[in-house]
Formats: C-alpha cells, sequence, structure tokens
C-alpha cells in the first residue's frame, strides 16, 4: 500500500482512500459515542451549521470543541462523554481540525475518520478492501505529532506489518496536544483525556462518513458490512 500523509491545506486532489486523523480529539470523541450507543454522528461545517441543525431536529445531540455554549449539549471530550447515553441519537459534531479534514474530502470514494481507540479496524479495513493508494490527512496544520503517528501506524499495520505501537503512543503521549490537554489549557477537556485518546484498540469498529442527504455522516463500520468505493 502506498500511503501519503498531508495537512489539510496540502490536499490538492480528491484521494480515492482518505483517512482523516484526529486523535486529541475528535475522532477519539466520535469513537465513545458510537460506543454509548449513538446511531450516527453529522459532521457539521460550522457552529451556526450545527445550531441550525439542532434547531430543525432539536432530539439531535449537539457537540463541539472548547468550552460550554448555548445550543451545544456536549464539549469534545472523551472523558465528559463517556457516561452519556446516546443510544438510537444523532450526534451532531463540529470540531477545530477533526471535522473539517473530514469535509475537505468529502467527494473521495472511501473516507475513514480514525484515532488510535479504532486503529487497528480502520488498518483491517483498508487491508479487506486492498486499497493500493491511501491519503491520511492530518488534521491540525499537517504537524500534530499524535496524529501523525497514528496515521503511520495505521498506514504500517495496513500494510501487513507486525508494528510495536510502543513509540507511536510515546510520541503521542509526548505531542503539544496532549501537554496541553494535561496542564488544562484547552477549554471543554479534563486531563483524563489523553489516557483515553491513548487506549490502543479500545473499540472494534472502524467509522466511515459519506454524503447523506447532503449532509456528511459518520458511521461505524465493521470489516463484515464494509461500505463500497
Amino acid at each position: 500500500m502506498e500511503a501519503r500523509f498531508l495537512g489539510i491545506a496540502e490536499l490538492t486532489d480528491v484521494p480515492v482512500v482518505a483517512v482523516v486523523v484526529d486523535v486529541m480529539r475528535a475522532y477519539t470523541v466520535a469513537a465513545w459515542a458510537f460506543a454509548r450507543g449513538a446511531e450516527r454522528v453529522v459532521l457539521a461545517e460550522s457552529l451556526e451549521d450545527a445550531l441550525a441543525l439542532k434547531a430543525r431536529h432539536p432530539a439531535w445531540v449537539t457537540l463541539k470543541d472548547g468550552s460550554p455554549a448555548p445550543g451545544f449539549d456536549l464539549v469534545n471530550s472523551p472523558a465528559l462523554l463517556r457516561s452519556t447515553d446516546l443510544s438510537g441519537r444523532t450526534v451532531v459534531q463540529k470540531t477545530t481540525a477533526g471535522t473539517v479534514g473530514a469535509l475537505a474530502v468529502k467527494d473521495a470514494s472511501l473516507v475513514l475518520c480514525a484515532s488510535f481507540v479504532v486503529a487497528e479496524a480502520t488498518a483491517g479495513l483498508l487491508r479487506e478492501r486492498a486499497c493500493e493508494r491511501v491519503t491520511f490527512v492530518v488534521t491540525e496544520c499537517g504537524r500534530a505529532e499524535e496524529d501523525l503517528a497514528c496515521a503511520q501506524y495505521i498506514a504500517r499495520r495496513a500494510g501487513g506489518d507486525a508494528v510495536d505501537a510502543d513509540p507511536y503512543l510515546r510520541r503521542a503521549g509526548a505531542s503539544r496536544s496532549a501537554d496541553e490537554l494535561r496542564q488544562g489549557v484547552r477549554e471543554g477537556s479534563t486531563p483524563e483525556d489523553v489516557a483515553l485518546c491513548l487506549e490502543l484498540d479500545r473499540f472494534p469498529f472502524a467509522m466511515a462518513a459519506a454524503v447523506e442527504d447532503s449532509l456528511m455522516v459518520l458511521r461505524q463500520v465493521t470489516l463484515t458490512d464494509s461500505p463500497s468505493a
């Protein structure tokens, strides 16, 4: 498998297969939302769009980066979300980097959203689909060490290599984002988020995004019901 690793601003073409990586915290949070029973996650283009969707669908659950705000039910924190019952709910997520990355490649034939908690399932789906060329979108300016480490780990596993995950997890744990979460610099988060974001293969599913009725919708995917590219 040929892999390339690009920041959002470096995308100059529409990839056939894209894996959008946001470890801290968007796609760790999305995975937890599915684990807590969410049916789907709608990736909103803006805070205003998220609020408009909430206004049209009051039962939907809205989630954003930063501190709590009127109209939003949750913040982008796995620790603060993991006790929430989301059974059968639609979650609307808007974050600074993760959702932006997925929307940037929405025309790709296959879009997967990933973090360490779904790393092996993501790699397994790429292997199952025999993907020959994969673009990994490292969402936070293309320089987030935790996202690059996760992307490189998934790429090696997708290629069938036996890989020691510890060096990749250490890189992620020593990243600027991890330090900011530990220090409480980022509003709407807790230091406990770091450990949750570094739980390798916590969940057995991958996450695939596709346009449905003009919305970019993320759903959990197992290796037996993967979408067609």
